[in-house]
């Protein structure tokens, strides 16, 4: 049993509740967001760009996939960071719908790209995913025009790390995206609600915890489609919840061979997202296989993440306990991010530090500051 005693631990167990609230919430505003799409005539055919900043920006790298699979043929992902600071290479003239993603809606980039946005493609709308009512972003916008969902006060960490905020900004958006069939939604979220509690609830937990008894320095997050932007939040989460003491990457299968494999040594832990797409586990089980004849035993250890299970090869699989519900299932790339927010949690813990703030020296803060934002 997981002792909840501080913010970043409450707060990565309470997530597969948050997820069905958030449901709830969007479900008594189904209406509402159905006319806003159709009002603006946004379809498959709209430009649709999914946007934030650090992990809000890896909750578009992941589900802009999702909206591609869709028939959203226009989505892409680019992050506030990028539109702020080079708006031209990244945005054409033509309107848009930009959702955006915010936990607090305060950090610099947020603000200034919706104004870039709109001064560099007029006529545009916003659709604003966010954590907090009170943030500038949630402010900025213009009835009719643009929306705002504001999710469950739960949802705003308190800690410094973006947990339960990253994932129930992540199933908002996908439960947008189905809106017409938002009903038929709740079963499937449930689902991968249940594997999230599992993951926390169960000896899962332990076995991340037991983890930190190994000698590990680097650690490399590798998926594949979606679970790509799942990889490169889970590096985030080690890297930053152990003040950079355990150096992090991500990477996909395939990508990895082409030179980040060098990373792995006899200190590094690897944790592979398996997809449950037939075709493309092809090749992670091709790469897993490799690794394991290449670097074995020289990577410490190694991990998999997936509804149904591998070879047994590996030091221990995560496997869901009714991984038919999850086949086909999109939003089993939320509970796939919990296991990366654990073993941040517990390496945070082994280090000495404050989960809550594990920057000692101050290097990164739960809202971006320092930025000096120039006029457009």
């Amino acid at each position: 049993m997981l002792n909840l005693n501080c913010h970043t631990i409450r707060e990565i167990a309470h997530q597969p509740k948050m997820w069905m609230d958030t449901y709830d919430i969007v479900l008594s505003r189904k209406q509402e967001i159905e006319d806003f799409l159709s009002k603006n005539s946004i379809n498959k055919e709209t430009e649709i760009i999914l946007t934030g900043a650090g992990s809000s920006a890896y909750i578009a790298d992941t589900v802009v996939c999702e909206y591609l699979k869709a028939g959203f043929v226009q989505a892409k992902a680019v992050a506030t960071t990028d539109i702020v600071s080079a708006p031209s290479y990244f945005l054409t003239p033509s309107p848009k719908l930009f959702i955006s993603f915010g936990r607090s809606g305060n950090s610099p980039e947020s603000v200034a790209a919706y104004e870039v946005a709109n001064k560099f493609c007029k006529g545009s709308h916003h659709l604003i995913i966010t954590c907090n009512p009170d943030g500038e972003l949630a402010k900025r916008v213009e009835p009719g025009k643009d929306l705002v969902i504001v999710l469950p006060d739960g949802t705003n960490d308190r800690s410094l790390a973006m947990t339960s905020s990253f994932t129930s900004m992540l199933v908002t958006s996908l439960l947008c995206k189905n809106i017409a069939a938002l009903e038929a939604q709740r079963s499937k979220l449930q689902a991968a609600a249940d594997f999230a509690d599992y993951i926390v609830k169960s000896e899962v937990a332990e076995k991340i915890q037991k983890l930190t008894d190994k000698k590990i320095s680097r650690a490399v997050f590798l998926g594949s489609g979606p679970l790509k932007g799942i990889a490169c939040e889970s590096h985030l989460k080690l890297q930053e919840l152990t003040d950079g003491g355990i150096v992090c990457a991500f990477d996909s299968f395939m990508g990895l061979r082409h030179g980040p494999k060098a990373v792995i040594n006899e200190e590094t832990l690897v944790v592979y997202l398996l997809s449950e797409d037939p075709y493309t586990r092809q090749y992670e089980l091709d790469l897993i296989d490799q690794i394991e004849h290449d670097n074995h035993p020289a990577a410490q250890v190694a991990v998999a993440i997936t509804p149904s299970g591998v070879k047994g090869i590996l030091d221990f699989e995560i496997n869901a306990p009714m991984p038919a519900l999850l086949k086909g299932n999109e939003y089993v790339a939320a509970p796939f991010v919990v296991v990366g927010q654990l073993a941040g949690y517990f390496f945070s813990l082994n280090r000495g530090l404050s989960p809550d703030n594990p920057s000692v020296r101050g290097a990164i803060s739960r809202v971006v500051s320092g930025v000096k934002i120039y006029k457009y």
